[in-house]
């Protein structure tokens, strides 16, 4: 089975993500813009206009979304170049009106600010720069090359140089500004889409295990009864059939076979139980059960009880939640990759709080990152460590499990033992990384009032 982490997502695919239909009725809305001011400026400010030359413009956006609009299917989606070119396209549109309207003295040249932000929100970066030089080029064109505003006495409308470069200086900035922000937003959210994504994925993978579980280990005991009258009835068989030594081998042949089919079964049942009776389970047992899987890979893993907790008898009984395995077992995994050789589970608890701790002695969390650690794609690039063969690096692990034991109700803190544990004697040698989950202790003590299942017959598996 592929582990979800030891390869990132992919990155989101840009194209085929925008309707055409969508594009075309915001250029209609854009259209209906430009006619309604050319038609004030001319009705009720008087302004001498190329009102030809602006609607012969206008004509051709009106033209290029009939062609889109009967050409085209309904549900057509643009790939990544069609997208950019249907944006430039409206851009080089915007330009060559601003150009027949007074250039930068046009208070709507601030429109050509637009496009780009939509090519950031929606476009990859390298088509998103295009666009933003293609606006910068535009803009300081118009500085210098455009048709004068005129009143209808022959006066030229023109604002004083220096608030024309303003103009200039404040478009190039708010599209750089708002390009480069919009790109981050959306990258982020783009970057947090897809792991919480892959986190429904691991819990719902956890919880298919779990019911999987859950129908063996129902199948092993109802077929406990059958397997025993087999390998009963089939040893009597066997030592009735001394005389027949061909009988007698499968008769033994049978009683192997059960045995079989008994170890299969219960081998096959350590995956999960959804039996009512464990759908809760003392704290250690559910430790063990997320660590099991990372016990035989070369590091000794530990597990202790705080000293201040009492024994292992009063420990407390929590519920069995398959985020609360999958997050542990993505802890446990992580510190057995970077241990050196040992690693250390200690948990604790009190009448308020159950407190669990995973340490190891590697060499602990980067300091720079550790306000970051349990943030999605923490790394740009992919590093590749000679412990952990495979790893990207890409922080979606800790992620995962940030997500799913906070879901759980746990607070969750990281930390580097040689920072935390330098005047502790007893702890000095775990100086790797350090993170501690603090639950309270009502969120998953299966003995509290909120918490405490049914108890009686186990319910069928339902769809």
């Amino acid at each position: 089975m592929t582990d979800i982490n030891s390869e990132p997502l992919k990155s989101r695919d840009s194209g085929h993500w925008i309707r055409l239909r969508t594009l075309v009725l915001l250029r209609w809305w854009a259209i209906a813009g430009q006619v309604s001011a050319l038609i004030i400026a001319e009705r009720l400010y008087n302004l001498n206009l190329e009102t030809g030359l602006c609607y012969l413009v206008i004509g051709v956006s009106v033209l290029s979304n009939l062609v889109a609009f009967f050409v085209y299917p309904e549900n057509k989606r643009l790939r990544e170049t069609e997208t950019m070119l249907f944006v430039l396209f409206d851009m080089l549109q915007l330009g060559l009106m601003l150009h027949l309207t007074g250039g930068l003295n046009n208070p709507f040249s601030i429109l050509i600010v637009g496009p780009v932000t939509v090519a950031a929100s929606a476009l990859s970066s390298r088509s998103t720069f295009f666009l933003g030089l293609a606006a910068i080029a535009i803009v300081s064109l118009l500085m210098d090359f455009h048709l004068p505003l005129r009143t209808e006495q022959g006066f030229i409308l023109r604002v004083p140089d220096i608030f024309r470069f303003g103009n200039w200086v404040a478009i190039v900035i708010s599209v750089i500004f708002l390009g480069v922000y919009s790109r981050w937003i959306v990258t982020e959210m783009h970057a947090m889409s897809d792991a919480l994504e892959a986190t429904q994925m691991a819990l719902a993978r956890e919880q298919k295990l779990t019911d999987l579980g859950g129908v063996i280990a129902a199948a092993a005991h109802e077929l406990g009864t059958p397997l025993a009258t087999i390998k009963l009835t089939s040893s009597e068989l066997a030592d009735e059939l001394d005389d027949a030594p061909e009988l007698q081998d499968d008769a033994l042949l049978i009683r192997e076979q059960a045995d079989r089919c008994r170890d299969i079964l219960r081998s096959m049942g350590r995956a999960g139980k959804d039996d009512l009776h464990l759908r809760k389970a003392p704290l250690m047992s559910v430790i063990e059960e997320a660590a099991e899987p990372h016990l035989d890979r070369g590091k000794s893993v530990n597990f202790d009880i705080h000293q201040d907790a009492g024994d292992e008898k009063s420990q407390p009984i929590i519920l069995r939640r398959p985020e609360i395995i999958h997050g542990l077992r993505n802890l446990v995994q992580n510190a057995v990759d970077f241990a050196q050789a040992n690693v250390w589970i200690e948990s604790g608890w009190d009448d308020k709080t159950i407190t669990l701790r995973i340490m190891d002695d590697g060499k602990g969390y980067p300091q720079h990152l550790l306000g970051r650690i349990g943030e999605p794609f923490v790394r740009r690039r992919s590093t590749h460590d000679p412990q952990r063969p495979g790893y990207e690096g890409m922080g979606l692990g800790l992620f995962i499990a940030k997500t799913l034991l906070e879901r759980s109700g746990a607070d969750m803190s990281f930390a580097n033992g040689s920072d935390s544990f330098s005047s502790d004697s007893f702890s000095a040698n775990r100086s790797g990384a350090v993170v501690e989950l603090v639950w309270p202790r009502h969120m998953i003590d299966a003995m509290s009032a909120e918490n405490l299942l049914p108890e009686g017959q186990n319910q069928p598996f339902t769809a």
